[in-house]
């Protein structure tokens, strides 16, 4: 399984990076990165999956949270790990923590802060 997911660069140039199943058949990478796109995709972006992504445009104008839409996301994702936490952490801007344990038993946790994806 493959799956792209966009990286900045330390110069602030941003390139897509490969990202496949690990030799060990092991897709939490696969879908971790898949999830962090899709929160940070506009819905409807995408041709294939018109039901990913975030209203991010709308919620601005609105000012409202896309806090349903990232559950509604959460619960799409959840199946692939054996537990996915998705936590807004600022009442001021739209930032979310992303806390995982992989089917491996091991924990990540990473910062959505705009389009931007920070490990923690």
């Amino acid at each position: 399984m493959r799956t792209y997911g966009r990286v900045t660069q330390p110069n602030g140039t941003k390139v897509w990076v490969e990202v496949d199943t690990s030799p060990s058949g092991d897709n939490s990478s696969v879908w971790l990165t898949t999830l962090c796109q899709c929160l940070l995709m506009v819905r409807g972006e995408s041709p294939f999956y018109s039901n990913y992504g975030i209203p991010s445009i709308q919620a601005v104008i609105q000012q409202l949270f896309p806090d349903l839409f990232v559950s509604l996301t959460q619960q799409q994702f959840s199946a692939y790990f054996a537990s996915l936490i998705i936590n807004r952490t600022s009442n001021e801007t739209p930032i979310y923590s992303v806390s995982v344990m992989l089917l491996s038993g091991d924990r990540l946790t990473v910062t959505l802060n705009g389009s931007t994806v920070v490990p923690t």
